[in-house]
């Protein structure tokens, strides 16, 4: 059944001169389910409309830019992100009012939020404040039950409880709750601000949410009940009932392929569900590849699994799953000419073993057409260094960092297509402890920081790390070297000199392209490219608009212990010129 959420809501000035609450709620864009519904309600705390001001921007802060954030990035992060932010303003936007006024008393800008997301088979929570979220769920024995999902953040005090402990704007940094759990067809949420649960109990709540079909007649009823018994607040209510869920989640899919057998090893003939295999590819000790075809349409494919060694590695099965995840989410099934950049999955429709199925797409490796001898021209390395780069824009743009890009893992297809492959290490925020503690990544080109020279921290992957990966390939692709020389695992690198320029090694390498090349793998990370996109700006503006030339790194730049090593040459010379003035020298 696809996602499907009835949404209403309903709002009531009551008695108050204005109506300070605000509600609102958003749909994922048709097609893409996975996003999930984000609906959120606010109070206002402070008069003077500073407090209308204050619910409405928090929750349309978060409304609106939900669905904008990567899609690989875990809720709990975008909603942290985007409260944060929104909270940053509001107390900013506090101080400037304050100090406009000379110290004056002056209305802040200041509102409760409550924050509900239904994505895939779970929902979670962001709270700050007093607005309340009930969960109505039918319980055994044809019961509903009514859980209030959080607390409160206000004093205990009866005559305080009107004041918050916690809210939008109070501080510059704000706390937020967050809760989660398993979503279930039939489910209600039900968010309201203190207008009405101030005066109507779980029991009404209960009965009045479960008495109407739709979820908008639902919130009027419960909004209509509280002004009835008497609020003395602005009344707002927000309904949401789950008629339908989206199973397409990373998260579901791992709990689907923990469940499934292994996929025992498969001979040329043999059939795997709707697939018929015609080739085995790979065996790597970990993972084994087979090429297969689809019995009902003949499309090739290829079906990658684990090796029967680590076929019940929980850590493995989850690494092999995440990496299929990211594959459907960066890649496009259709995408413009020259800018395929990654290879799309397939999702078996019942899966009787666990494999995942990518799209076969006939070619070779950038490593393998090096190996061979292959030259290339000038302009169809930087057209391919262009395609690669844009498709680690849109990697990046995902959140996600690849932190093995190298010629192994560029493919060109024989559609003259550029692809990234292996997305096996990639980081994505949702991807599993196993795999964010493996030092992953090819030696020879990974930067300087990472390894941690001298007396500095090795650092983590990161987005930098990959434009670095690829200034080194690049660097090669021209001239058949790598910048800096071969480096062995766990060694430092020898990063005691600037590479040469790559026009030294082949003249035909226009001067621009030195200039893009060496600053891709510059010792200082601060002269280097910032992001792919800038990388592909300065390939595409070539000589019209050329980079300034980089000043060569300082000898204490590239060797810190150079000076100390200077200073005891130095010594050593002297004290052996003393020696020999002493002994051989008339006094």
């Amino acid at each position: 059944m696809s996602f499907d959420v009835d949404i209403g809501h309903f709002s009531l000035q009551g008695p108050r001169e204005r109506n300070e609450d605000f509600a609102a709620a958003a749909r994922p864009a048709p097609g893409d389910a996975t996003r999930g519904v984000v609906a959120a309600i606010a109070d206002g705390v402070s008069g003077g409309g500073a407090g209308r001001e204050a619910a409405q921007t928090s929750v349309m802060s978060v409304v609106a830019d939900y669905h904008g954030a990567p899609d690989t990035w875990e809720t709990s992060v975008v909603l942290d992100r985007l409260i944060s932010a929104q909270n940053a303003w509001l107390a900013d936007h506090n101080r400037r009012r304050q100090g406009a006024r000379d110290g004056a008393d002056a209305p802040l800008a200041m509102s409760t939020l409550t924050v509900l997301v239904l994505r895939g088979q779970a929902w979670m929570l962001a709270h700050v404040g007093d607005t309340r979220a009930w969960l109505l769920r039918d319980a055994p024995g044809s019961t509903t039950d009514c859980v209030q999902l959080t607390q409160d953040h206000a004093f205990e005090e009866a005559f305080q409880r009107s004041r918050l402990t916690r809210a939008m704007g109070l501080d510059d940094r704000v706390r937020v709750d967050f809760e989660q759990g398993e979503l279930r067809i039939g489910d209600t949420f039900v968010l309201t601000t203190d207008g009405v649960h101030g005066v109507l109990d779980r029991a009404r709540l209960l009965a009045l949410a479960g008495a109407h079909a739709s979820a908008q007649a639902a919130s009027e009823a419960i909004v209509n009940a509280a002004i009835a018994a008497g609020t003395r607040d602005n009344a707002t209510a927000l309904v949401l009932r789950v008629n339908g869920l989206d199973a397409s989640r990373f998260e579901d899919a791992l709990l689907q392929g923990r469940g499934l057998p292994a996929l025992q090893r498969r001979k040329v003939g043999d059939t795997v569900d709707g697939y018929v295999i015609t080739a085995p590819l790979a065996d790597t000790g970990v993972h084994r590849l087979y090429q297969a075809r689809e019995i009902a349409g003949g499309a090739l494919v290829v079906l990658k699994t684990l090796h029967e060694s680590r076929a019940h590695d929980a850590q493995e099965r989850a690494m092999l799953v995440h990496e299929a995840w990211l594959a459907s989410r960066v890649a496009e099934r259709h995408p413009p000419r020259g800018e395929a950049g990654f290879v799309c999955t397939h999702e078996p429709a019942q899966p009787s073993a666990f494999y995942t199925v990518f799209d076969w797409h006939a070619g070779v490796t950038l490593e393998a057409m090096l190996g061979q001898g292959r030259r290339f021209a000038v302009a169809d390395i930087v057209d391919g260094t262009i395609a690669v780069a844009r498709a680690l824009a849109r990697l990046h743009r995902h959140g996600v960092i690849h932190r093995d890009i190298k010629p192994g893992n560029l493919y060109l297809g024989d559609d003259g297509q550029w692809r990234v492959l292996d997305l096996g290490a990639a980081l994505s925020g949702s991807d599993p402890a196993a795999l964010r503690a493996l030092h992953a990544g090819t030696p020879s080109y990974m930067n300087p920081e990472q390894w941690g020279l001298g007396d500095a921290e090795p650092q983590p992957a990161d987005a930098p790390g990959d434009l670095y990966a690829l200034g080194v390939t690049l660097y090669q692709w021209l001239t058949g070297k790598l910048p800096y020389g071969e480096i062995e695992p766990y060694q430092g690198g020898r990063f005691r000199r600037d590479p040469k320029p790559p026009s030294r090694l082949r003249p035909d390498v226009p001067i621009w392209l030195d200039q893009v090349a060496l600053k891709a793998v510059a010792l200082d990370p601060r002269q280097r490219f910032e992001t792919a996109e800038e990388l592909v700006l300065a390939l595409e503006r070539g000589a019209s608009r050329p980079l300034a030339a980089l000043a060569g790194t300082p000898l204490l730049a590239r060797h810190p212990t150079a000076l100390w090593q200077i200073a005891l040459g130095a010594s050593l010379l002297f004290n052996a010129l003393l020696i020999y003035w002493l002994l051989f020298l008339p006094r």
